[in-house]
């Protein structure tokens, strides 16, 4: 089934987000110099603990975050969930390296709101299985750094390397019932997704280590990861909103063969 002309614009404009620069890039705009170079700086027992903070706040935001949304079709709240991060952002900057164990994991479950926020208002349950696995994937999206093999940075590239691991997750919780934390299927997911989150945390810890950085600048920092998990969120329920409709196969296509040119909207790239 092809999509049709409305779609297909918003298909375009879904992958205009989901193709946006990475947070490392802006981060390095935001901090006047390249956040890679921080970046190395960081000790291995950081690295170390930031990837531990990271799995454990994935672990528990799910539920945490989903146990404050309403089910029912409504307007997403992105300048709340963007001011709720400010403020967290704010006091880790304060803090500094030492607050993040506390910072992380506050500002995950905000973020995780966020994203179920904007799946609730494309029409999906935030209760459900189907959408807080959809939403882990976000965490995964737009991880992008000089280190990323451009093959595995892509959406759909990102959503094919998770796709087993979800699929294994989703049919552990239709037979028991229950996403358990401690379950194989979920520990592999949730592992794979850490792994591509904690490369922005580990960004985010870098950009504390900035000369200066402050209360104010953690509030910026937290600021401009809501505003980029926001966007890939929203990219990505909505190409899950096309692809009920048309089709995964359908949907996938069409993302990868049509391309916006100055004089047209939308062209068929034939040799994709």
């Amino acid at each position: 089934m092809k999509l049709d002309a409305a779609d297909l614009r918003r298909l375009e404009e879904a992958r205009e987000l989901l193709e946006r620069p990475g947070l490392a890039a802006r981060l390095s705009d935001l901090l006047g110099g390249p956040i890679e170079r921080t970046v190395d700086l960081l000790p291995p027992s950081l690295r170390k603990r930031l990837g531990i903070i990271t799995h454990h706040a994935l672990q528990r935001s799910v539920d945490a975050a989903a146990r404050t949304l309403e089910p029912g079709r409504r307007q997403a709240s992105p300048r709340l969930h963007k001011l709720l991060g400010s403020v967290s952002g704010g006091a880790g900057g304060a803090l500094g390296i030492a607050g993040l164990s506390i910072e992380i994991p506050l500002s995950t479950v905000l973020i995780m709101r966020s994203i179920l926020d904007v799946a609730r208002a494309e029409g999906e349950d935030p209760g459900s299985t189907e959408t807080r696995l959809a939403a882990l994937e976000v965490f995964a999206l737009g991880g992008d750094s000089p280190r990323d093999d451009a093959a595995e940075s892509g959406y759909y590239a990102v959503r094919a390397v998770l796709a087993r691991a979800v699929s294994e997750a989703s049919r552990y919780v239709a037979q028991r019932g229950v996403a358990q934390e401690g379950a194989p299927a979920m520990v592999r997911l949730i592992a794979m997704v850490a792994t591509r989150y904690k490369i922005q945390l580990t960004q985010k810890a870098a950009g504390m280590l900035v000369p200066g950085v402050g209360a104010a600048a953690g509030a910026a920092i937290n600021l401009l990861f809501m505003d980029h998990y926001q966007t890939m969120s929203r990219g990505h329920f909505a190409i899950r909103a096309l692809e009920r409709r048309y089709g995964a196969e359908a949907v996938r296509h069409a993302y990868r063969s049509h391309r916006r040119r100055p004089d047209s909207p939308f062209v068929v790239d034939e040799a994709a």
